[in-house]
């Protein structure tokens, strides 16, 4: 009897660890839940991005962004439960950064598709701060034309796998995706066990996109 005590707390013990970083939304009791259970990882060193410094000036010849673009207002760096640091927008949602992106200089390759499964973090002027050094935030000229803001140099994004305020789900996503720090580096406090896909881009018309399940694109 008291080894099969001893098998049950060990069994316990390994699922509250499986479980401590999972992002915010993530059942634990569904296996087709759309992101992995995720763990700990080591405390970020080489693989952390060197600070990079952002575009201070905004472009004067700038294309406005269309009336139904969704702007970014406001940049707030705060504390997550099991993330710990990022920065979301003025309505919660937690922004991330592009490995296949550059800091220096700034430049976005997310186009098209890609920016309807991660739309840019657009502005029209200079968003408010609240957490984030105003040193650390600048802004790039899209291909559209358009302005998207940056952080340490990075492009930053939404993710539309995220259903709500708070939710991380974009973090690991095709192993280029993470979420960003008020420094813009990437946060690898918690990383997901395998590789998420993205979701599929949303349907002609739908704003909302896919149900956050799974899909086979790696963008």
């Amino acid at each position: 009897m008291a080894h099969l005590k001893r098998t049950t707390v060990i069994v316990a013990s390994a699922m509250v660890a499986l479980t401590a970083c999972a992002p915010a939304g993530y059942d634990g009791a569904n296996s087709s839940a759309a992101e992995p259970v995720a763990v700990a990882a080591a405390e970020p060193t080489a693989a952390a991005e060197p600070e990079a410094s952002a575009t201070a000036d905004a472009p004067t010849d700038d294309q406005a962004p269309p009336a139904d673009v969704r702007l970014t207002d406001q940049l707030v760096g705060k504390k997550l439960p099991r993330m710990g640091q990022v920065v979301t927008d003025q309505d919660g949602w937690v922004l991330y950064r592009f490995d296949k992106d550059s800091a220096d200089p700034p430049s976005s390759n997310c186009v098209d598709k890609c920016a309807q499964v991660w739309p840019p973090a657009l502005t029209d002027g200079n968003p408010q701060l609240q957490g984030v050094s105003d040193d650390k935030v600048g802004t790039v000229t899209r291909q559209d034309g358009t302005r998207q803001i940056t952080i340490g140099g990075w492009p930053v994004y939404r993710y539309i796998g995220d259903k709500k305020p708070g939710q991380w789900k974009g973090q690991g996503v095709g192993g280029t995706w993470f979420v960003v720090d008020p420094n813009g580096k990437k946060n690898l406090t918690c990383l997901p066990t395998g590789t998420p896909k993205a979701v599929a881009p949303p349907a002609s018309g739908d704003s909302g996109g896919s149900d956050g399940g799974s899909s086979g694109y790696s963008y």
